[in-house]
């Protein structure tokens, strides 16, 4: 599978959160292999492992495990490329977020966002990928706070969430959370989310302009078709994410999804060096990796959310991956890393 990456805008925007926060931005960057200087490259991409490990090192260099909740309160336009300019000119802020999903690829292949409705809430819900190296929960924490300060920016008024909630246990003290994103915290929950209400995304945005609405529609569908390419595996594992709770997909059902044949599937696929089997399977990989680390999460549900018939296969298929069984992964997840090395060789 072709390596996932990032903008070099977005990237850019990490580095200038970073250095806003009193660190060597520099200096970290070229730590995680991240060329600072070739970030002013508008059509540049970043490794999303190099994210990865550009937090990690901002983490340990800073000494506070919480250094992404450091974003400014405003976030710049720019760091979301023609992406944010569209959503500027959208006609509410559920439309504007309706923009993001459909031009997020832009921004980076490395990430999906999926926004689902219910009753009166809107949850959406980011699931973050790339490399060996597990995503840090700063990484999340940094994406969703820095997205939520851009729609307070976009709507002109204040703008409580219902709720955040991460994977990952509290990094700090949860009261610096609650003043960060305004709204209750959740942590060791299924997913990292932002939830709104309806009402709130349903008002008018005050730089709402169609006319600008569809030119911005324009120049990001452009940018989408230069990254079309490269991107059948990225749009087929969106579509395999939506389905693996309601069990393993199959073939025919993401290449219907994504409105051609299961034959355009597969030849595109082997295009870019991978298969359907192979991308279900790196998808359910990754997301293991993920769910195994959630205290909170039994086997059981994370068998469900991979899709698998039963506990007994997810056991199985994580023997393959890790060489190693749930139980084993997890306890190896949260011990110190001279135990956990030490756990691995046994």
């Amino acid at each position: 599978m072709s390596e996932r990456t990032s903008s070099a805008a977005w990237v850019k925007g990490v580095a200038e959160a970073l250095a806003g926060a009193g660190l060597d931005a520099r200096a970290l960057c070229a730590e995680a292999g991240i060329d600072l200087d070739a970030l002013a490259d508008s059509g540049a991409r970043c490794p999303s492992e190099k994210v990865s490990l550009l937090w990690q090192r901002a983490a340990a260099r800073s000494r506070d495990p919480a250094i992404a909740l450091m974003t400014p309160q405003v976030s710049r336009p720019a760091n979301f490329e023609v992406v944010g300019y569209a959503m500027m000119s959208s006609q509410s802020l559920h439309a504007a977020l309706e923009r993001l999903v459909r031009y997020l690829r832009i921004l980076s292949d490395a990430a999906t966002i999926i926004l689902s409705e219910r009753g009166g809430e809107c949850r959406l819900d980011l699931h973050l990928f790339g490399g060996t190296l597990p995503i840090p929960g700063q990484r999340y924490e940094f994406d969703l706070l820095t997205l939520l300060n851009f729609c307070r920016w976009i709507v002109g008024r204040e703008l409580r969430p219902l709720g955040v909630e991460f994977a990952h246990p509290a990094l700090a003290d949860v009261q610096r959370y609650r003043e960060a994103f305004q709204c209750p915290v959740r942590f060791d929950a299924p997913s990292n989310s932002l939830l709104f209400a309806r009402a709130d995304l349903a008002l008018p945005l005050p730089t709402a302009n169609p006319m600008l609405a569809e030119l911005h529609d324009r120049f990001a569908g452009e940018r989408i078709e230069r990254l079309e390419n490269a991107s059948t595996s990225v749009k087929g594992r969106e579509q395999i994410l939506r389905r693996l709770p309601d069990g393993e997909p199959k073939r025919e059902e993401i290449a219907k999804d994504l409105c051609m044949s299961e034959r355009t599937l597969q030849r595109r696929l082997l295009e870019e060096g991978t298969s359907f089997q192979q991308l279900l399977d790196d998808t359910r990989r990754e997301l293991a990796g993920h769910y195994l680390g959630q205290h909170k999460l039994s086997f059981a549900q994370a068998a469900y959310l991979l899709g698998f018939s039963d506990q007994g296969n997810f056991t199985r298929a994580c023997k393959r991956w890790f060489e190693m069984t749930p139980g084993q992964y997890r306890t190896r997840a949260h011990a110190p890393p001279g135990v956990a090395a030490s756990l691995h060789a046994g």
